[in-house]
């Protein structure tokens, strides 16, 4: 019985909501067309007011029109008269006369013109006044048939108003009878059971606490569990992740490079008489060049791999052409160090395409190829910098930062490495001039000036350099502080002896354990090369540290050339 009477109540609840709604809408659209209605008549006497106003204009002007003609008319005939007094006064001037006549003449007919043109005028605007006049009486007949039509509308929604009215009444009605019996069925239930509505009330909340706590502990451990194994899946597949974007190629350079030839004649034809081809070969290059025992192979060390490259270059040109002597030597030297050039060049455009950045000047195009023979602590410097370059534009993207900005930025962070070995400063120093130079934006130098000190940096972009400098850098494999030692070891025996007076060049060759000095033969007699050599390994001596012993060869050399014509 409780939940027929509940369903009657909530029945009726709805159809008092649903009449309620109607009656409003119908007065709504009552209103609506009272409102246009009004609008209409409001239309309609502005569209009269205006006719008025513009018949009273038409009427203006051909009153004006008639006066004038008329005014016209009447100076003519007065010139007439005066003309005609005038024949009589003076009829010995005949000729003048009859000339006055014909100008009298002449203005009666303008005079005439000007008032048929003034009747023409007057009547087009009497005809267009009843044009309007037609076409203002259509409309507002138009609007009196509308306005007929919408009180016709209102009687009709008034009528249905009042049925709304009367049975929304009706329904409050059965609502209150439906409400006084509901309460008086409550009132039997709460004497059948023995309980007070607010003790009913506690106890089912109770019961219902209860079972929702269980539920609750339960639904909690589930979502635990649900949710540890999520997180230690994320965290495999973030690290994994990682893991994968970061396993970039590892740099494994060498100091010897194993170059094969056809067959062990070609080892002597390598030497030359007396030795002139190869000592010919490591002047040139500064590459110390062995020949042992391996079977159809020799041996290019040097710890520049720019160097070794050149010399390997040259040595397949030798061994494929065939003709080996010191000028053929000298020619393939510098043609390989012209393609050399034109492969670091390249090698810089396809960093910059695989790191996404565009608008590079050829210079520093040029710089970025040289890092491709540049390593830190092992890693290849270009490498390196590529892998900086794609994750600083990660982190830049997940920021919101311009990512190309960013990519730039870590792509040109080392870019002082590529000369930090042929002029004096830090590569930090370097980058920054260079940057300046090219005319780099503000974010990539402040990136270059501040990649290792991030908390001094005046943008974002050097703070994301630094992070992606630290894991490309940090990763297990990525540098080997052994290496880098040993290049700076190599470059510290070339300084040393470059810094001596008379000293052309020097190459440390031999793994460091020899240091070869070409001298200036103008400069540096043989007696004086003696002399050198022993400065410089008394030099060495005492300001490096090394494992056994460096020797010291200082190399001078005379030439003279003619040309056979």
């Amino acid at each position: 019985m409780e939940w027929i009477i509940v369903i009657l109540a909530l029945l009726a609840g709805l159809v008092g909501g649903f009449l309620s709604g109607q009656s409003r809408g119908l007065r709504q659209r009552a209103e609506v067309d009272n409102r246009l209605q009004q609008e209409a008549r409001a239309e309609a006497e502005r569209i009269r007011a205006q006719a008025e106003a513009e018949a009273r204009h038409v009427r203006e002007q051909a009153d004006q029109a008639r006066q004038e003609s008329s005014r016209r008319i009447q100076e003519a005939a007065e010139r007439e008269a005066q003309m005609a007094a005038q024949s009589a006064q003076l009829s010995s001037q005949g000729d003048q006369i009859a000339s006055l006549r014909a100008q009298l003449d002449m203005e009666r007919e303008q005079a005439r013109q000007d008032a048929i043109q003034a009747r023409e005028a007057l009547a087009a605007d009497r005809l267009e006044t009843r044009r309007e006049r037609e076409e203002l009486k259509r409309e507002i007949e138009r609007l009196n048939r509308r306005a007929e039509q919408l009180d016709a509308r209102g009687e009709k929604l008034d009528l249905l108003e009042e049925r709304l009215e009367e049975g929304h009444r009706h329904l409050l009605t059965q609502e209150a009878d439906l409400n006084e019996r509901q309460r008086q069925v409550d009132l039997k239930l709460y004497e059948v059971a023995q309980l007070t509505p607010e003790v009913a009330r506690e106890q089912i909340l109770g019961r219902l606490d209860a079972e929702l706590e269980e539920e609750k502990a339960i639904r909690v451990k589930a979502m635990h569990e649900r949710a540890t194994a999520d997180a230690r899946r994320s965290a495999r597949h973030i690290i994994a992740q990682a893991i994968q974007r970061s396993a970039s190629e590892t740099s494994a350079q060498l100091s010897v490079s194993v170059v094969p030839i056809p067959n062990d004649a070609m080892k002597g034809r390598l030497i030359g008489r007396e030795g002139r081809n190869i000592r010919a070969f490591e002047a040139l290059t500064g590459v110390d060049l062995i020949i042992d025992d391996t079977p159809e192979a020799v041996i290019l060390s040097s710890f520049n791999p720019v160097r070794r490259e050149v010399a390997r270059h040259v040595l397949d040109a030798l061994v494929a052409d065939g003709r080996i002597h010191p000028t053929r030597i000298e020619e393939m030297v510098h043609k390989a160090q012209d393609d050399m050039k034109t492969f670091i060049h390249a090698q810089g455009e396809e960093a910059a395409i695989e790191a996404g950045v565009v608008g590079l000047k050829p210079g520093l195009v040029q710089l970025l190829g040289r890092m491709y023979f540049r390593t830190s602590y092992g890693q290849n410097v270009l490498k390196h910098s590529i892998q900086v370059a794609h994750l600083t534009g990660i982190m830049a993207d997940e920021l919101g930062l311009d990512a190309a900005m960013a990519r730039r930025a870590g792509l040109m962070h080392d870019v002082g490495k590529s000369i930090d070995r042929e002029i004096d400063g830090t590569h930090v120093e370097i980058g920054i001039n260079l940057a300046r130079r090219f005319g780099e934006p503000a974010e990539v130098t402040d990136a270059i000036a501040h990649h290792h000190d991030p908390e001094n940096g005046e943008t974002l972009y050097s703070v994301l350099v630094a992070a992606a400098d630290a894991i490309s850098a940090a990763r297990p494999g990525a540098r080997r502080e052994e290496l880098e030692s040993y290049v700076r070891r190599l470059e510290q025996l070339e300084q040393i002896a470059v810094s001596f007076p008379g000293v052309q060049q020097a190459y440390a060759i031999q793994a460091g354990r020899e240091v070869r000095v070409i001298v200036q033969p103008e400069k540096v007699t043989d007696a004086q090369a003696t002399l050198l050599a022993r400065e410089i390994a008394g030099r060495v001596e005492q300001d490096m540290e090394y494992p056994g012993q460096v020797q010291v060869t200082v190399v001078r050399e005379s030439r003279a050339v003619e040309v056979a014509r």
